[in-house]
């Protein structure tokens, strides 16, 4: 065992994209930080794995170009965001329907309300486009045919109209007016907003349900509005490269030698980081920045939500389906798979010239059988035949996405006591914004209570752990 000495002012323990963005903001501020990992690589749920070439997220959840979080954060200015095409594709009785919005400026939404009420029900409009007739036969299955539902999934113009004009108004809330709500269920919120129940059913609850990674909708209310905000707002988007470009471009605006992975740390105090092989660490301020598990292992009493368990199955194939670069939601619910889309032309550097990514997410328990079920799920959404396609990976993540059940409390305290702290999307909502969110609650709080300018000791290297 070595010595205690100093390291740093801070430890952060975890580097994810919470630990890596509170980091950022405590080097800026001149305080030395170090960051222990006990993964190999930075990035925690929030990686990509790379496989012939392809570039295939383990969670991969959606983002919006209206999330400020990827426009603000330290470290992120040279994020790119590949954006889907506007709106969503939803696919009902065999047909595809385009609904999206293309909203204005934050400042001519305010100024000119009326005519973008009108633009984004004109963009909501869902004129059926191309799809399959009929369910495709799949050899050796039984492929069920959906309960037909009478009409397109957002119903008649006068709903359209309705919804265009909510989506409007949620784009102009603020998020403080939002927070004020009166709180329920997201499902339930939905029910008692005056929309007719044929929209909440074929628009609204699939396309939540993707938004939340959580199918049954028990999510707060004020959180899930949040989410339709962001999507009524912006563009949906990925990360270009992947989702591990977030915590990759916040570790290489780091000082060198801050990130060091490999190390496990086995217990934490106010003034000291004790690791499995690597020593004890010393230093005037531990900020805890792993998921919500490990964390109520390093500090016994935090509260460990529920969790919302993710499959993302990844296929590829030569014949791309002719869905673009748009996201496809199944409006009937008629198999596993909650969102899919040609991932390659959304992003073309996640697949090899040539080829083409389609990725898929599956939410809820991991079966035996999810590929085959997806595989024909598929077959049915895209209209094409998927015997052939080859699948490259299918990943299960148990604890993907934090629950964020009513009553939540979308600013957990992230400061436990001066000297010891907390952050991570399961201290606000369980989205990256969240992480990113915490992590500057957590900086700021950490910053504040060592009242400091400049660094109060230089930082020593870490005996033979890995520099990331």
């Amino acid at each position: 065992m070595l010595e205690p000495t100093y390291q740093a002012d801070v430890v952060v323990v975890g580097a994810g994209v919470a630990g890596l963005s509170a980091a950022r903001r405590l080097t800026s501020a001149g305080v030395s930080t170090v960051v222990l990992e006990a993964a190999h690589e930075v990035g925690g749920r929030t990686a990509t794995e790379k496989v012939d070439g392809f570039r295939l997220d383990r969670v991969g959840r959606l983002l919006s170009t209206a999330c400020a979080e990827l426009h603000v954060t330290p470290g992120l200015e040279d994020l790119v965001l590949r954006p889907f095409a506007p709106g969503v594709l939803l696919h009902s009785d065999g047909r595809h329907h385009r609904a999206g919005v293309q909203p204005g400026s934050r400042r001519a939404r305010g100024a000119q309300s009326a005519r973008g009420a009108l633009h984004a029900v004109r963009a909501l409009a869902s004129t059926p486009l191309p799809g399959p007739r009929r369910p495709v036969a799949v050899p050796g299955r039984q492929v069920s045919v959906p309960r037909s539902r009478g009409g397109a999934p957002l119903g008649t113009a006068l709903d359209q109209a309705r919804l265009g004009a909510a989506l409007n108004r949620l784009a102009g809330t603020s998020v403080e007016r939002l927070l004020a709500r009166p709180e329920t269920t997201a499902a339930e919120a939905l029910h008692g907003r005056g929309l007719p129940a044929r929209t909440v059913d074929g628009f609204l609850r699939p396309l939540l349900a993707a938004l939340l990674c959580d199918p049954e909708l028990t999510t707060s209310s004020r959180s899930a509005d949040l989410a339709l905000r962001d999507f009524a707002s912006g563009r949906l988007c990925l990360p270009a490269g992947g989702a591990e470009a977030l915590p990759q471009l916040l570790a290489r605006s780091l000082p060198p030698g801050t990130v060091h992975t490999g190390v496990r740390v086995t217990s934490v105090s106010t003034a000291s980081v004790a690791t499995a092989e690597h020593g004890e660490f010393r230093c005037a301020a531990v900020l805890v920045a792993t998921g919500a598990r490990d964390a109520a292992e390093l500090l016994p009493g935090l509260r460990v939500p529920d969790f919302h368990p993710v499959t993302v199955v990844h296929h590829t194939t030569d014949e791309p389906p002719g869905t673009d670069a748009s996201l496809l939601l199944d409006a009937d619910r008629g198999g596993p798979v909650a969102h899919t889309a040609v991932v390659s032309a959304v992003d073309p550097s996640r697949a090899p010239a040539g080829r083409t990514l389609v990725t898929s997410t599956v939410l809820g328990p991991a079966t035996a059988d999810t590929d085959a079920a997806v595989r024909t799920h598929l077959a049915r959404l895209y209209g094409v035949p998927t015997t052939r396609w080859e699948t490259l990976a299918v990943r299960h993540t148990a604890d993907a996405v934090p629950a964020m059940r009513p009553p939540h409390d979308l600013r957990r305290p992230v400061r436990l006591l001066a000297g010891l702290y907390v952050c991570g999307d399961h201290r606000d909502s369980g989205a990256v914004q969240g992480a990113l969110r915490s992590a500057e609650r957590a900086a700021t709080a950490l910053l504040t209570d060592l009242g400091v300018r400049r660094p109060m000791h230089t930082a020593d290297p870490l005996p033979t752990a890995r520099a990331a």
